[in-house]
């Protein structure tokens, strides 16, 4: 606890602080949209020169995607690489662009096909130091369709600033940006969402489902999926080689909402889109909740795999009951260790 004539001290610390953060993640940000930006510049030029544009395009972009994958990793796929060449085109005016915005801020805009809409968003952001999940969320609800269109703007206006996040959230976003982290050649696992109980948990979790000798082998923990729009981190992801699927686990260890089982139905059919083969059965979710009374797990299945689910996989999958003690006996644990280091400080 400071004493009163330290707080401004620390104040004042605290401020240079987060200015240097600020300073920090705007420059990484804005080298890399940069730098994005001469790559779609190049691109275009070198298709301009192709006899057959079309062709040529499909062919440089395809053998592009292979070289740059190769040297600088998967995030320089070929769909990759044509939002960046979208994205020379959408803003072939560099003075255009602004600074205070991400890749993932611009990944956004040049989906956004009227310019008057996408400028509004592009400036709003800007100024009001949107978060590009602040920015996607005010793109879905149409807030400048409502706001053109409306006569009582004050409501809407004030539904925005009900909406945004405060400007410090986006500092924080450096260190959990997975944009950013392959920009630098950082390992997007790397662990920046972990929390004690949680890594504890998936630990244990972990080893129960391998020792269970029902056909489980591990494949990846925290594993990075990409969308059009979105980045995810499964907590932890098997294969069943007797079921023959995929069985993804999502872990709460705050308070279940609503969204949080929709959340694992997204990722199961998403895992389904993205990873299952044609001779793969259909990927299993399980949810677990710790931060109830009553400790929660749940089966995600889609409506589809519901009969096959019930006939062949509840007899190699772990009982929901047995889950719910491991996470129940996990937690006790933890918060004894966290009891005992306490009473030693």
């Amino acid at each position: 606890m400071l004493k009163k004539q330290d707080e401004h001290f620390f104040s004042e610390i605290r401020h240079i602080l987060i200015q240097a953060r600020q300073k920090a993640y705007s420059t990484a940000n804005f080298i890399m949209v940069e730098a994005y930006w001469q790559v779609g510049k190049l691109i275009v030029e070198q298709e301009q020169h192709g006899e057959k544009r079309a062709d040529y395009g499909s062919y440089l972009l395809r053998q592009l995607a292979v070289e740059l994958s190769n040297e600088f990793g998967k995030s320089f796929d070929e769909r990759e690489l044509r939002r960046i060449r979208q994205f020379y085109i959408v803003f072939s005016i560099r003075d255009t662009l602004r600074p205070e915005l991400s890749w993932s801020h611009y990944r956004l805009l040049i989906r956004i096909p009227e310019s008057d809409k996408r400028n509004y968003y592009l400036n709003e952001a800007a100024n009001c130091a949107w978060s590009s999940r602040t920015m996607e969320r005010q793109i879905n609800s149409l807030f400048y369709d409502r706001l053109i269109s409306t006569q009582n703007r004050e409501a809407v206006l004030k539904e925005m600033q009900d909406n945004t996040k405060a400007a410090e959230t986006r500092n924080e976003e450096i260190v959990k940006n997975p944009y950013i982290f392959e920009f630098l050649g950082l390992n997007t696992n790397s662990g920046f969402r972990e929390k004690e109980l949680e890594d504890a948990l998936i630990n244990h979790l972990q080893k129960f489902l391998l020792e269970m000798g029902k056909g489980f082998a591990f494949v990846a923990r925290q594993q990075h999926i990409r969308t059009e729009t979105s980045d995810f981190f499964i907590d932890l992801v098997f294969y069943n080689y007797i079921l023959k699927c995929f069985v993804i686990i999502d872990l709460k260890t705050d308070k279940l909402a609503h969204q949080d089982v929709g959340q694992l139905d997204m990722y199961v059919r998403m895992y389904d889109d993205l990873k299952r083969t044609e001779n793969d059965n259909p990927t299993i979710g399980i949810l677990l909740c710790t931060e109830t009374d009553s400790s929660i797990v749940r089966y995600s299945v889609l409506n589809e795999s519901k009969q096959l689910f019930a006939s062949k996989y509840l007899a190699y999958l772990p009982k929901e009951e047995d889950l719910r003690k491991l996470i129940e006996q996990n937690r006790y644990w933890w918060e004894q260790q966290k009891k005992e280091n306490n009473e030693k400080v």
